[in-house]
């Protein structure tokens, strides 16, 4: 009896222990069973994501398998066109992250309605078209890096600049812009030159046939790039007949980069009587019939008529006092020059970028453009010349000379000319 007990015990115990590993190679094959159907459903959600991209933007985040390096990236350089936004360009491109949230950071770094007409953006898509990283050249030398890996990192990266002086001279024999092109001086030079000039010549009546230019000009190359910059002339002389006019770049004490001759005598006057360009005198300081209000009233300015977007320029050397809207005058800039003078530009369509109370600016300096705004009834800048806070008439004032160099400054920039001059010519002859 005592055996067959034992017999039934062993019997059960052999059944309870198959039973055991069967339960148990059957769950590992549940286990597995799930495993490859988490898998597929990885990969089928990433289809659903791909797919989901191609109709429109989502706003997960990229995770680490999906990330490349910059070698393994496609680029593709967008060409900004007139009227494009940001917004715009950015809906030909799929991205990782909401389209707005991108807009937004970027637009703490710099103002996207500042992007300009031909203004380049590069961006760098992986295999599946998503965009990893996005490039804005904000200038020559200066872009913006956005990456967008788990996060969006915003970054300026300055490049590097090497900077050189050339030196150019030549006769002319029609104009000096027409020969001055011809002899390969960049456009941006040769109005500058003309700006610089405006003081002493009249460049319809004074210019004659074989009158000798000599200028030396900065340039500012981008490493291994053919891009450059233009910068101020170091040195400009011009000889009509027995008329000689020479002047040198000086930074003075007061922070201003201004043009003097050999004597330390200052190119410009004061300040100037028309700031922009190719203006027509449109109304005149005095009493006259408002345009719009119909009364007679004192117009304590001067009005250049002008299309919208015209330059104007600083009338002087000075310290931005205001910039904002100012009632009936619209947008409007008022600088400081000294103790006395002030001047005050009225109805303009935007301002110069960087133009803010407080900057320092210098005489010939686009401050703004010309526009429409506040009491207008057409395109026009209103222009004011205010002498102890008191509004005055641009065209009959008689104004004071510029400044005029003396005793350690004096001594600083006679160095400073001599070597320009030695430069300049090392340039020509070499």
């Amino acid at each position: 009896m005592l055996t067959s007990y034992k017999l039934i015990y062993t019997l059960t115990l052999i059944f309870l222990g198959l039973y055991i590993s069967l339960t148990n190679i059957s769950n590992l094959q549940f286990k597995k069973i799930n495993v490859i159907s988490e898998s597929k459903y990885e990969k089928i959600h990433e289809k659903e994501i791909v797919s989901s991209q191609e109709k429109q933007i989502h706003t997960s985040t990229i995770p680490e398998s999906l990330e490349n390096s910059d070698k393994d990236l496609k680029e593709e350089i967008i060409v900004v066109k007139k009227g494009q936004t940001f917004s715009e360009i950015l809906d030909d491109f799929l991205f990782s992250f909401n389209k707005f949230e991108i807009i937004n950071l970027v637009n703490n770094e710099f103002n996207l309605q500042n992007l300009n007409v031909d203004q380049k953006i590069s961006f760098f898509s992986d295999k599946n078209n998503i965009v990893k990283k996005f490039i804005i050249e904000l200038d020559y030398k200066t872009l913006l890096v956005v990456k967008l890996s788990k996060n969006i990192e915003i970054t300026k990266k300055e490049l590097n600049t090497l900077y050189s002086v050339e030196s150019n001279e030549f006769m002319i024999s029609n104009s000096l812009y027409a020969d001055g092109i011809k002899s390969n001086i960049p456009n941006e030079v040769l109005i500058k030159l003309i700006q610089l000039f405006s003081f002493d010549l009249d460049f319809q009546r004074d210019i004659k046939k074989d009158t000798f230019v000599s200028l030396s000009y900065q340039k500012t190359y981008v490493e291994n790039s053919e891009d450059f910059s233009i910068g101020d002339i170091e040195y400009a002389k011009i000889i009509i007949g027995k008329n000689t006019l020479e002047y040198f770049k000086f930074l003075t004490n007061d922070g201003f980069i201004d043009y003097f001759n050999r004597e330390g005598k200052n190119v410009k006057k004061s300040i100037l009587k028309t700031p922009l360009d190719g203006a027509k005198l449109s109304s005149s300081f005095g009493m006259r019939k408002h345009p719009i209000s119909g009364f007679n009233k004192m117009h304590k300015g001067i009005d250049f008529a002008a299309p919208i977007g015209t330059p104007v320029y600083a009338g002087g050397n000075g310290v931005v006092e205001y910039v904002g809207r100012n009632g009936g005058y619209g947008k409007y800039i008022r600088i400081r020059h000294n103790n006395d003078y002030k001047t005050a530009y009225a109805h303009l369509n935007s301002y110069k970028k960087g133009i803010s109370k407080g900057v320092r600016v210098n005489q010939g300096e686009v401050i703004g453009y010309v526009g429409n705004t506040g009491r207008s009834t057409g395109p026009h800048l209103h222009y004011e010349i205010i002498y102890q806070n008191k509004q005055i008439n641009p065209l009959t004032l008689k104004l004071p000379s510029g400044k005029i160099l003396e005793g350690e400054e004096l001594q600083r920039f006679e160095k400073n000319y001599k070597m320009i001059l030695a430069n300049h010519l090392n340039n020509l002859y070499e």
